[in-house]
């Protein structure tokens, strides 16, 4: 296992499509294991593997919610999943591992069906309400390639890449300093 680097905005890889796994293997263990570290070492609470360069569908959150069930954290695999059935609305405060420094309400739904692939290539469905649907449809987002910024007005879009050009040529101006 290993922490991984996490891709941040505007890198390419975080839009682009994901592709299906086919192949349940050892690969998939230690590419979700990998994920697992890198999302508690973050920390967050969800992370799609396109966040860490993998294009590929295979989503974890944090089945704890924030809170350790005898001693450990535990997480939730989705392979391949997808959102079968949603129902009402929620708006609420989101970040992302991928989008340094922001933070911004955003609607979504307050109660979903997801159906996916555990890591054994087994069918489940699960059903998800409140903040634990938000975390799950943000994080299936990804794999499609949207941001939790594409939710967001275009002038808070705006305004947000006017800042990230800014924080970017700050820490690139730390670096050429320290050498």
């Amino acid at each position: 296992m290993s922490v991984r680097k996490i891709h941040t905005f505007p890198d390419p890889i975080l839009r682009e499509e994901t592709e299906p796994v086919t192949t349940f293997d050892q690969a998939l263990k230690e590419l979700v294991a990998d994920m697992a570290e890198t999302m508690y070492a973050a920390p967050g609470v969800g992370l799609a593997a396109n966040q860490i360069g993998v294009c590929r569908k295979v989503v974890l959150v944090d089945a704890t919610r924030d809170k350790e069930k005898n001693g450990k954290r535990e997480y939730l695999v989705f392979i391949n999943p997808e959102i079968i059935d949603a129902e009402g609305s929620q708006v609420d405060e989101e970040g992302c591992l991928s989008v340094l420094q922001l933070t911004a309400n955003v609607k979504r739904f307050q109660k979903i069906l997801v159906r996916a692939l555990n890591l054994a290539g087994k069918p489940f469905e699960l059903e998800a309400e409140d903040y634990f649907a938000r975390i799950i449809q943000h994080e299936l987002d990804h794999l499609n390639g949207i941001l939790f910024i594409d939710h967001l007005s275009a002038l808070k879009r705006t305004l947000y890449k006017r800042r990230l050009k800014k924080i970017l040529e700050e820490d690139q101006d730390a670096s050429h300093a320290e050498q």
